[in-house]
């Protein structure tokens, strides 16, 4: 599949730009050189008329975006949330993408419905609206179940819509290697696995049972989050295509005005979606990995409500930790410790310098600390960082991916409500909290606690394991060598190993 015809999908990208005018905006709005500018025009312009058209009416990035398919539109709506990137009008152009997609006819999502629920949607529901919000992947009715009068919200994946991600993943994967053999120092980028990493997320979000069961999971982990709420899933109307979950009522968090003009306060709620984010990742690593305007309400009593549980993203607990502590050098301004983290994690090579890697991160976290917010500018920041990792050599990580990408799109969010937000103090509390409880005395007891009790599943199986082990010894041929003594990396294994053996029989002689 991923042969010479994507180069037409690719050639066309840059001429739908091309046609639509989208091609002048982007390079705009990243400050791109003058050689990049031309060198792209000049290679764009005699394929101009092989770009789609896209909707006139439309401004002309929203146009290009909407016209190349879902994949595209994805994009788009990540960089709607960074208006320090691509600047406030682009940022608002490109903010239809979220939820303001032209819709599929009414009908058609009815007939899908009946298909996939079983039952006509007079039989299954008393009201049902037209749709009230289209993105790239789904739309929404509003409705009322015919059992019980309550009010909820159907999901309804788009007709075709898996085969259309499926050719713009394709000339994704084409593309990536591509870059990779041209560029060979892009490899450290890893851009092929960037790749496949978005189309396991994207691609899982068009099953409608996966949300379901991801929006159970994340409502049974937050609901004691205090000022936060998720609608809960009504599996009986659920199915491949179809969602049906409580209606959230509120206003969005992309209508600014209207939520000053309700009276809630705009700083409390940008604190609030960040520290909650935050929260969810470290605490539970399990958090709403989209969480753009498009997808977040205000309560009339103030709650955050988050909803579309398509893109979830997890963590396990050893990279938390190493994010946390990785946060928290940054909080505290402690660049040594942030550096001396990423060499034990492994995300920096051994043989380059942890001091001079120290300094680079000073660079990039100092302008962030006694500067207003609205002063600092995310691109150059990104930009910096860019330079920072290719000169020591770091590897892309691809399971820390959509934790980076929910980041950038949180704090933009955040920002567009309150641009002078500040997210290091806002984030401080959140991460001292977990550090206090996963890094420190507590949480070693906790640890040896589990490694007991792993011991423990296994103790039925141990007087067999050390007879089989004992016999093996006794029975070794004369000529046969003796077994290597263990690895200096297999100590401190054995060391736990050890030590949880006799916390298991403390505790049962206790």
């Amino acid at each position: 599949m991923r042969g010479p015809h994507n180069i037409l999908r690719l050639i066309r990208t840059g001429a739908t730009f091309e046609r639509t005018g989208a091609m002048t905006v982007a390079l705009d709005a990243v400050e791109a050189p003058a050689r990049l500018r031309i060198a792209l025009r000049v290679l764009a312009w005699p394929f101009r008329w092989l770009g789609y058209r896209g909707d006139p009416a439309l401004p002309p990035l929203t146009r290009a975006i909407t016209a190349l398919g879902p994949a595209y539109i994805k994009f788009g709506q990540i960089l709607s949330t960074r208006a320090d990137v691509v600047g406030v009008e682009l940022s608002g152009q490109l903010r239809m993408l979220q939820d303001r997609l032209p819709p599929f006819p009414t009908d058609v999502a009815k007939e899908i419905v009946a298909v996939e629920l079983r039952g006509s949607v007079d039989e299954l529901f008393l009201e049902f609206s037209e749709p009230v919000a289209a993105a790239s992947i789904a739309q929404v009715h509003r409705a009322r179940r015919a059992d019980t009068g309550a009010e909820v919200a159907v999901k309804i994946v788009r007709p075709g819509i898996e085969a259309a991600f499926r050719r713009d993943i394709d000339a994704f994967h084409f593309a990536a290697g591509f870059i990779e053999r041209l560029l060979p120092q892009t490899r450290r980028l890893r851009p092929r696995d960037v790749v496949s990493h978005f189309e396991s997320v994207v691609m899982g979000e068009l099953d409608l049972r996966l949300e379901a069961a991801s929006a159970s999971e994340f409502a049974e982990n937050t609901k004691n989050d205090p000022g936060f709420d998720v609608p809960r899933p009504h599996w009986e109307l659920s199915a491949r295509r179809v969602l049906t979950s409580d209606w959230a009522e509120g206003i969005p968090f992309g209508a600014r005005d209207a939520i000053v003009a309700a009276g809630h306060d705009t700083h409390r709620l940008a604190t609030r979606v960040l520290q909650l984010f935050l929260s969810h990742a470290l605490r539970d690593g399990f958090f709403h990995g989209d969480m753009h305007h498009g997808n977040l309400k205000v309560a009339a009593n103030g709650d955050v409500l988050a909803y579309d549980f398509g893109i979830m993203g997890q963590i396990d607990e050893y990279t938390r930790r190493v994010y946390a502590e990785i946060l928290m050098g940054f909080i505290q301004r402690d660049y040594r410790r942030v550096a001396r983290v990423h060499f034990e994690a492994g995300y920096v090579p051994r043989d380059r310098d942890e001091a001079a890697f120290a300094r680079a991160l000073r660079a990039v976290g100092e302008p962030i600390f006694g500067a207003d917010a609205s002063r600092i500018s995310m691109a150059n920041l990104l930009a910096y960082l860019f330079e920072v990792t290719e000169r020591f050599g770091m590897a892309t990580r691809t399971e820390l991916i959509l934790l980076q990408r929910t980041m950038v799109v949180v704090e933009g969010v955040a920002r567009s409500l309150d641009p002078n937000i500040n997210m290091w103090q806002a984030a401080r509390p959140v991460v001292e909290s977990y550090i206090r409880d996963n890094l420190g005395p507590k949480a070693a007891a906790q640890d040896v606690l589990r490694m007991a009790q792993t011991l423990g599943r296994y103790s039925p199986l141990l007087p067999a394991m050390l007879d089989q082990f004992l016999w093996e010894r006794a029975n070794r041929p004369a000529d046969e060598p003796p077994p290597p003594p263990p690895r200096r990396w297999q100590m401190p294994l054995v060391g736990a190993a050890v030590l949880a053996a006799g916390v298991v029989l403390g505790a049962a002689l206790g």
